[in-house]
């Protein structure tokens, strides 16, 4: 096939690498452009674009992919279909309609469950026990577009946003290889989605990445480690901003306040939620590298009755 690939992240790069190896024509990547990064501020190319300079392959890098001559440039490439995995835009009917066999995105969540921008992480804060990915036609819609193959994963209940982005990311690029295959053959039957059965996955902001320890200790454990490594959820000790990337959490109930720290050893900061008792791992000081709590006590000591927030 003759394949436009449109991608971003690092979810994205293994699956343009499945449709080079599997001999697919890529004709175009398209990636956002290249963003300033670290404190010189020195431009950052996008992982896709890295991969594709590897393989030696044309990038276009369009501020805004609407754009009437962006669309123009895209049709002059003749796809047969274009593939958008976490490209970072949206898409126009212009653009949607440019390929015969359309445009298919790989979607890293159980459609209709979770549409939007993060899936990945709002699968393991919602707790749930088994999430998977998704190939769709698309549509104007956000995420709404006809269900073409599904692949499942099962979540168990310590896995990190970060376990879980690597497992998705590979069964993404092969449900990708056998969604084309089976289109090229006619043998995709599309499935409309349900829309009563959907839910939405949105971005996060310094709000619903703190910690409220009025929620039970399962909850807290599935925030930090649906937050873990990226963005990490937080908290606020002494008044500084302490990120959390590691926790386990227990049925244990003590008669204290919400946020009072129980006590803290090898094993953890033990915190009183409103039902039950997280157990804080691994943390990260403000100005500090990432630390168990066992290395972070060796030189330190929390204050008596403290009370997080």
């Amino acid at each position: 096939m003759n394949v436009i690939f449109m991608g971003t992240p690092g979810f994205a790069v293994p699956t343009l690498r499945k449709l080079h190896e599997n001999g697919h024509e890529i004709k175009l990547v398209v990636t956002q452009p290249d963003k300033p990064s670290g404190r010189g501020k020195k431009l950052k190319k996008s992982e896709v674009k890295e991969t594709a300079e590897e393989l030696n392959l044309p990038v276009f890098q369009p501020d805004k992919i609407k754009k009437q001559e962006n669309t123009e440039i895209l049709k002059s490439y003749a796809p047969d279909v274009i593939v958008v995995v976490a490209y970072g835009q949206l898409l126009n009917k212009d653009i949607l309609t440019i390929p015969k066999y359309g445009c298919i995105n790989v979607h890293a969540s159980l459609l209709p469950e979770l549409r939007g921008a993060a899936p990945l992480n709002w699968s393991i804060i919602n707790g749930n026990t088994r999430t998977g990915v998704t190939t769709m036609q698309m549509d104007v819609g956000l995420d709404t577009g006809d269900m073409l193959l599904k692949s499942e994963v099962e979540i168990d209940e310590d896995m990190t946003v970060g376990e879980l982005h690597d497992i998705l990311m590979h069964k993404g690029a092969d449900l990708l290889i056998k969604t084309l295959s089976k289109l090229e053959n006619n043998e995709l039957i599309p499935q409309k989605q349900d829309d009563s059965l959907s839910s939405y996955a949105p971005m996060f902001n310094n709000e619903n990445r703190k910690i409220d320890w009025n929620s039970s200790a399962k909850n807290i454990h599935n925030l930090i480690r649906g937050l873990s490594p990226w963005p990490t959820a937080y908290l606020t000790m002494d008044d500084k901003t302490v990120k959390v990337f590691k926790s386990s959490y227990t049925n244990d109930n003590p008669d204290c306040e919400p946020g009072f720290v129980i006590k803290a050893n090898d094993e953890g900061i033990f915190v009183k939620a409103k039902e039950g008792t997280v157990i804080l791992k691994e943390i990260q000081m403000p100005g500090k590298n990432k630390m168990t709590v066992e290395a972070y006590l060796r030189g330190n000591k929390l204050p008596e009755n403290i009370v997080l927030n």
